[in-house]
């Protein structure tokens, strides 16, 4: 049986031109974790219970992109994905790590992707799970169930908001605990985290970054092998949404889960693992 890590044990800060905290454990190839955004989201609350396995094979890192966790917000001067994938650039040159693979989770996703795009040679495979920017829905609203919900509990966060936009986050509601929706409830309400977090999504639609290119436009550009993973009761990002990454980029896979939402780490655990590991290959 796989043994837990201590958060506290695994937790490290960098500091420097980016104040960055992550998780560490394992040793061998490096492994880097990138969550998904949303209210009291970190690096720990997305990947907690699958850390331990994959610091069994590999050198793991679990990080809270800037302005999530322990990470500090920052003065926003592009999009976010940008700055946060620029952030992990100067991360890895510090650690002195010279390449990485990949798992990346909605947001983590979309970073992950633009991380790859701007340094190639420093990602050998990807896995993404639900990942943001790379879905193109053809038959679900523009916006999601789940993004209503999100903007919803950050214009009023309350317990119940936090209840209601976590249901859209799952296909399989017995996952979800009353431990998990306090412990997300508490980290969302600290001080400064609604405003940043509003701010962070606010950088998509902020005219000085107009002439970003959309990061779906460029799928076809991502020449590493990628796994992308959805699962098919999403209701953040619709799983036929997926089909568009998959048709663009050269040497992806897909794979749907049944009976799961956005959170396939979390409800298809085990089988997550498994997929990840056989397709990262160690």
């Amino acid at each position: 049986m796989t043994a837990t890590l201590d958060f506290d044990l695994t937790s490290k800060t960098l500091e420097g031109d980016y104040t960055l905290h992550y998780h560490e454990a394992g040793s061998g190839p490096v492994l880097l974790m990138l969550h998904g955004s949303g209210p009291g989201v970190s690096g720990w609350s997305n990947f907690a219970g699958n850390f331990p396995v994959f610091a069994e094979h590999y050198r793991t890192i679990v990080l809270d992109m800037p302005g999530f966790g322990r990470s500090p917000a920052l003065e926003w001067n592009d999009v976010y994905p940008r700055v946060a994938a620029d952030a992990i650039r100067y991360f890895l040159d510090t650690l002195g790590i010279d390449r990485v693979d990949i798992v990346g989770n909605s947001m983590g996703g979309n970073v992950g992707t633009e991380f790859a795009l701007a340094h190639p040679d420093r990602v050998r495979r990807m896995v993404l799970m639900g990942p943001g920017g790379l879905a193109v829905n053809s038959f679900a609203p523009a916006v999601s169930e789940g993004s209503r919900r999100l903007f919803e509990f950050l214009a009023n966060p309350t317990r119940e908001g936090m209840v209601a936009w976590v249901d859209t986050m799952v296909g399989n509601p017995a996952v979800v605990s009353d431990e998990l929706i306090d412990q997300r409830l508490a980290n969302a309400l600290q001080p400064g985290a609604i405003a940043n977090t509003f701010a962070i999504f606010q950088t998509f639609s902020d005219p000085r970054f107009a002439d970003r290119p959309q990061l779906w436009t460029r799928a076809a550009q991502v020449r590493q092998e990628t796994l992308l993973i959805w699962g098919r009761d999403d209701r953040m990002l619709p799983y036929e949404g997926g089909l568009f990454p998959f048709r663009q980029m050269p040497n992806s896979e897909l794979h749907v889960f049944s009976r799961c939402g956005h959170w396939a780490q979390i409800e298809r655990k085990d089988e997550f693992e498994r997929l990840t590991l056989e397709f990262l290959g160690r």
